[in-house]
């Protein structure tokens, strides 16, 4: 018997989330899991589950109950050494992680994102036109993966030399997050050069004199963070700010091949870009799941939960909860999106999340001025991961305006 079936009536489900079968099925998975009960209990890993909208929100918002700074993941950091030093930001709680949250934000604020959009749209407008004039491509390398590995790393400053480890590490850093399953071993296989890649353009000599890694050590320089502090909020753009733009864009490109009508709305009028993101993101997370620990003994309904026990919330599922939303596994660009989950919500909402926006609005408005209709040209293929969700492959066909 499990210390959680000890307390009585708890809802517990056998089913493996990393299991190859359940990654194959993630919607049947998160729908299990939402409508099992308000909290699950995962037998074979150890964790509590959440796939209610209501739940999620408020352990978000909880952040004296449900702490970061035992890590997101699984791995409960306060009592097992991570892969990584743990992030001053992500993996960090008040009163710690208020100053580095006002620093960041100041990073990319949005001020600094309007400053930016020129250019970035600028980027997107010319890949797009390279890209859709073969009239068929791979959707999910050639656009939603190349355009966010070029101008992110342009605008923070890293050296072009190098890059082809920012995937394998980004990969590593959400494989970590779960077990430590086959998918782990071999993303931790694949990037035994990106750790030390990572380590050397973290430092300052390592960033281009104007970009924002830069204006980061300008903290230092004030007085505000140490040398070392300046380095792991360098990395945050290393290790959470590409995967996560790249899938959400996977993802809402899908929903436009698979909905002609919706797809129409985006090409008549391309300033639908962003609602289009959004709804993307509401209907399928690119990052499903999301951690917590419990600080304190305290409960989720009728449910007790233990003081250091990991509860994870199912953010794929939460964004498609009947409760919350009308038809939610129907992407509908008429809908008003606001208040997803993708990007969390609370004091740890994701900070980058305006630029993620404005780099998704930039190629997705590029993509809708120059294609009038863009189908599926074959079987997309499915990225693996513990941790996020997309494709490796996205082929389609594209008939230009």
């Amino acid at each position: 018997m499990t210390e959680a079936e000890a307390r009585g009536a708890v809802v517990r489900t056998e089913v493996d989330p990393f299991a190859v079968e359940t990654l194959n099925d993630p919607e049947g998975f998160d729908e299990m899991i939402r409508e099992a009960g308000e909290i699950v209990w995962v037998e074979r890993h150890g964790f509590w589950l959440t796939g209610r909208y209501d739940v999620a929100e408020a352990v978000f918002r909880d952040y004296e109950t449900f702490e970061s700074s035992a890590g997101t993941g699984l791995t409960n950091t306060k009592r097992t050494e991570n892969w990584r030093k743990p992030s001053v930001i992500l993996e960090n709680d008040p009163p710690g992680h208020t100053k580095y949250r006002r620093i960041m934000t100041s990073i990319v604020s949005q001020r600094v994102v309007r400053r930016l959009t020129e250019q970035f749209q600028a980027s997107a407008d010319a890949l797009v036109d390279r890209v859709v004039a073969a009239g068929e491509f791979n959707a999910a390398k050639d656009l939603a993966e190349a355009y966010p590995l070029s101008v992110l790393p342009d605008a923070v400053g890293f050296t072009p030399e190098g890059r082809q480890h920012l995937l394998p590490y980004s990969n590593l850093n959400f494989q970590a997050m779960g077990p430590r399953n086959e998918l782990y071993e071999s993303a931790f296989e694949a990037a035994q050069e990106a750790s030390a890649y990572v380590n050397w353009q973290m430092r300052r000599e390592a960033l281009a004199p104007d970009g924002l890694g830069q204006t980061i050590y300008g903290y230092v320089d004030e007085g505000e963070i140490s040398e070392e502090d300046a380095g792991m909020l360098v990395r945050t753009f290393l290790s959470a700010g590409v995967d996560t733009t790249i899938f959400g864009i996977q993802f809402t490109l899908l929903a436009l091949l698979q909905s002609p009508e919706s797809w129409a709305m985006l090409r008549d009028d391309p300033g639908l870009a962003r609602k289009a993101f959004e709804e993307g993101l509401r209907w399928n997370a690119p990052s499903p799941f999301i951690g917590r620990t419990a600080a304190r003994e305290t409960t989720i309904g009728a449910t007790r939960i233990a003081e250091g026990e990991k509860v994870i919330m199912d953010l794929a599922a939460a964004n498609r909860d009947p409760r919350r939303w009308d038809a939610p596994d129907v992407y509908d660009l008429t809908r008003d999106p606001t208040g997803h989950l993708a990007f969390g919500t609370g004091i740890h909402g994701c900070v980058g999340q305006m630029m993620a926006r404005m780099e998704a609005t930039c190629l997705l408005s590029a993509l809708a001025r120059r294609v009038d209709a863009i189908e599926l040209a074959g079987e997309p293929v499915r990225f693996y991961s513990n941790w996020l969700r997309g494709f490796e492959e996205l082929p389609v066909r594209v008939t230009l305006r």
